[in-house]
């Protein structure tokens, strides 16, 4: 079970760092955005994990969207003051919430958007039944999350070491189809796509991960500290090195379309 407050810390102090790495963060959320059918404008807006706002502001840029409300809302609050500054010139309420308890009224919601946010809690199914809680008849839900193939060569060098979890699970495809059409969601479309990732070293993507504020923050792990003979057996185990070190990690992005 991943510990709330761990990631509220964790994306808090990842919060003035994020923008300079969130690479892959920036590609998804824009191809996300290419979804959206603007020909109906929404009168209200919610981005679910919101980050740094950058989501928020291409839809206001690129879609040319003119909501009367919109809704910054996320977990940590450093992540929503970095917001604020990149958002400074549009009307937003931000919201320090999470998303497995949205503060939002039944039918108040034109559009929900959430670019690889909702995977950091734990019950992905209280979030589905929320958004659609929250959602307009007719309301539209744009959304990608991580799947179960991310990180997968992490997850392989780390069981050749022990027998304890070191990097997070994610929902599979086929579990996100079942939560969604329970929901009640209808007319949804759930798309897998793997990309991959090249870092220099191990080291070097577990540098990356910590300054995305998405190390590992779950309970239940090993009681003691994992020592550094523990991470050089588990970098000797990360599969398909070259021979000066460089690996690549792989991270499936589900995206997810779907009306109420």
């Amino acid at each position: 079970m991943l510990a709330k407050t761990a990631i509220r810390q964790a994306f808090g102090e990842a919060a003035p760092s994020y923008d300079s790495v969130a690479v892959l963060q920036r590609k998804v959320g824009e191809k996300l955005l290419k979804q959206l059918d603007c020909s109906v404008q929404p009168n209200t807006i919610v981005d679910i994990g919101c980050g740094t706002g950058f989501l928020l502001e291409t839809v206001i840029s690129q879609k040319k969207v003119a909501p009367e409300l919109l809704v910054a809302l996320d977990i940590a609050q450093p992540m929503l003051q970095q917001a604020k500054l990149k958002l400074a010139r549009h009307p937003v309420v931000y919201v320090c919430a999470d998303a497995e308890a949205l503060p939002l009224q039944l039918d108040s919601v034109d559009w929900v958007i959430s670019n690889l946010a909702i995977q950091w809690c734990n019950n992905p199914a209280n979030i589905f039944a929320e958004i659609k809680r929250v959602l307009k008849p007719g309301g539209v839900l744009l959304l990608t999350t991580f799947g179960s193939k991310t990180l997968q060569e992490l997850k392989t060098a780390w069981a050749d070491v022990d027998n304890y979890t070191h990097v997070n699970d994610f929902v599979a495809e086929s579990e996100l189809i079942q939560i969604l059409s329970l929901a009640g969601f209808k007319n949804f479309q759930v798309r897998a796509e793997c990309h991959l990732s090249n870092y220099d070293s191990v080291w070097g993507l577990l540098a990356e991960l910590k300054q995305l504020g998405a190390q590992t923050v779950l309970t239940g792990r090993n009681p003691s500290l994992t020592g550094k003979s523990s991470f050089q057996k588990m970098i000797k185990a990360y599969p398909n090195q070259t021979a000066v070190g460089q690996v690549f990690a792989t991270f499936e992005v589900i995206s997810v379309m779907g009306e109420v």
